[in-house]
């Protein structure tokens, strides 16, 4: 195999496994924006977000508020702010 087309097949590999985590990132954020908003709370776009447990989130959203999201002993997402 020439150089070229095993650069080229490391290159696209490796843009598949870095992408992963961003689009992960990406795809949280959004589902934390809607439940966000079904919450009835002013957020905008949830920005940043950091994992605490399971199911427990603290969002970060684009009018500079934040958000404990997680689900409560009864089993409802609550989102607390902070």
């Amino acid at each position: 195999m020439s150089k070229r087309p095993r650069g080229w097949a490391l290159t696209v590999a490796m843009t598949a496994f870095l992408s992963g985590p961003s689009l992960a990132a990406d795809e949280l954020s959004k589902d934390l924006t809607s439940t966000i908003a079904l919450l009835g709370l002013p957020c905008g776009q949830v920005v940043s977000a950091k994992r605490l447990g399971e199911n427990d989130y603290i969002a970060t959203c684009s009018n500079k508020m934040r958000y404990r999201v997680f689900m409560n002993a009864q089993g409802r997402v609550v989102a607390q702010r902070q």
